[in-house]
């Protein structure tokens, strides 16, 4: 492919998270060529790669019907029974094909080399494979190397896409609007030249992570601004389930600090939940699962515990319930990261609170990742298959991206020989429609108010008031944005306060018309 105003690869994938690099990396080595695109400078930053916990790994001893049985409970029986099926039927086998002997990821095992398995939140029993507490990391670094030596895949990093093309809206052939919904790939601007590049490809596949960073407080890293979500939207594909935001009930709290990561797994080796007197709460919300109980229902307990001693989080005790040794062979990172703060979770209290974590809504998909409209394909948290339903158990994410990535190329490669190339000359090249250079300073604090808007009335516990006045107030700053937006020279940070907005407002918007609280969701009058 030559180093042009256009590319042609014969697949588009844009991300390149485990979602994004499985979907690649399949197609490749079936001798398709492919663009993987990736806003990030360094490929590996992806959502993935802050996964701690782990991943899903169902040996003989956990029979799938019990993993099946998890899921739906902790999805508040909204999970799509086939999707369900098809994650505990396949993933194992995925995950052993692709990241043990394809990408060979180093996970930790037992003396007798088998799998370490954990146990985390809502799962019965441990089946959690992990890579210390930095299991994304693990994968992330593996597939990036196998994807980087690949000679079939083009990896474009630093590059933002703008938009998808679709005939119907960017062709200069208007008798198209009469034709079905294509996606013929997407607008890129190459952040390092500001020059925006036409990739016409022959199918397009989203894996462009959550939404996360749309809220005040996120374990989620500045890229998840709900890019792909709002694409999607634009380019008329069906969106569903965006209310269910699932919220972490363990982010490290201190002023100054970072919202990091504290596993879920911690808790699964023992440590409890307390309040500012070392007293453990969660009996109260959960008599039976207690601290492992779904992440709606911690979370929950948490902010109800917060709101009854008006305390600006509460703790975790490593300390009374783990020995230290194995808190530092365990968790190393987190140890670490926490101790980089002043707080060292062998001896004390670890202060947390809720943030925001993963989208269980999304793209609509069908059991092979195709979206509503053709040729767009959807994997990973940017997507919906139903598996999470209204909250997501933990450590099914990873296993999802990889079993529906899995799916979409092998769908994609039979179909491929069956799709047109359409015609560049057809596609416009990039204008920008402004002149004037986007102020940092101006997008910075829109996002900053998207994120105030979000965390305060479309967070943990939501009202018909609150919502309204979410609604109102992303309305407006859309249509400020959207101003700015046609009226400035394009760059990353515009086009992601843009998509931002609008994929604040799918969310807000389907929590208005979704009445009834489920999981994730949580209502109460007003």
């Amino acid at each position: 492919m030559a180093e042009t105003d256009v590319i042609q690869p014969d697949v588009l994938v844009l991300g390149s998270g485990i979602a994004g690099c499985t979907v690649a990396l399949l197609l490749a080595d079936a001798g398709v060529e492919v663009a993987l695109v990736t806003r990030a400078a360094d490929p590996a930053e992806s959502n993935t790669r802050y996964a701690q916990g782990g991943i899903v790994y169902v040996s003989p001893p956990d029979g799938t019907d019990v993993l099946a049985a998890d899921i739906t409970r902790a999805g508040a029986g909204h999970c799509r029974p086939r999707a369900v099926e098809v994650l505990v039927g396949e993933g194992t086998a995925r995950f052993e094909q692709l990241l043990l002997e394809r990408a060979a990821v180093r996970f930790d095992r037992e003396p007798d080399g088998s799998l370490a398995l954990a146990r985390e939140g809502g799962h019965s029993v441990a089946r959690i494979a992990h890579a210390a507490d930095a299991t994304g990391e693990a994968i992330q670094s593996a597939l990036v190397r196998a994807v980087t030596a690949h000679p079939c895949i083009r990896l474009l990093s630093n590059h933002t896409a703008v938009d998808l093309l679709t005939p119907s809206h960017h062709g200069l052939d208007r008798l198209s609007v009469y034709a079905a919904r294509r996606v013929v790939g997407a607008y890129l601007l190459d952040n390092e030249s500001a020059a925006v590049r036409r990739c016409v490809a022959r199918c397009t596949v989203l894996a462009t992570g959550g939404l996360g960073h749309l809220y005040l407080r996120s374990s989620n890293p500045a890229g998840a601004r709900g890019d792909g979500l709002a694409m999607a939207f634009r380019a008329g594909a069906r969106v569903i389930n965006t209310e269910f935001v699932q919220f972490h009930p363990t982010t490290f709290h201190m002023t100054g600090a970072p919202h990091f990561l504290i596993s879920e797994a911690v808790r699964g080796a023992g440590a409890r939940l307390v309040d500012a007197r070392g007293q453990p709460f969660m009996q109260k919300h959960d008599p039976e699962w207690r601290d492992l109980a779904p992440r709606d229902v911690v979370a929950r307990g948490i902010h109800e515990e917060m709101l009854a001693t008006d305390a600006p989080n509460v703790f975790l005790d490593l300390a009374s319930y783990l020995g230290a040794d194995e808190i530092r062979r365990r968790f190393p990172n987190i140890h670490a990261s926490c101790l980089a703060y002043g707080v060292d979770v062998t001896r004390d209290l670890v202060p947390v609170v809720p943030a925001a974590h993963y989208a269980c809504g999304g793209v609509w998909v069908d059991d092979w990742g195709r979206s509503s409209i053709d040729d767009l394909y959807a994997v990973g948290e940017v997507s919906c298959t139903g598996v999470h339903g209204a909250n997501r158990l933990a450590s099914t994410s990873l296993l999802e991206a990889l079993v529906w990535g899995a799916r979409a190329a092998e769908d994609i490669a039979a179909r491929l020989p069956d799709r047109p190339t359409h015609d560049v000359a057809d596609i416009p090249p990039w204008r920008d429609s402004g002149t004037a250079t986007p102020d940092p300073a101006l997008i910075s604090q829109d996002l900053r108010g998207i994120q105030h808007i979000m965390w305060n009335y479309v967070g943990l516990v939501r009202t018909t008031r609150r919502l309204r006045r979410a609604i109102h107030d992303l309305r407006h700053l859309e249509t400020q944005i959207e101003d700015f937006y046609h009226n400035a020279r394009i760059t990353d940070g515009l086009v992601g306060l843009r998509n931002a907005v609008r994929a604040a407002l799918l969310v807000a918007l389907a929590a208005w018309e979704n009445r009834r609280s489920m999981g994730a969701h949580y209502r109460i009058a007003d």
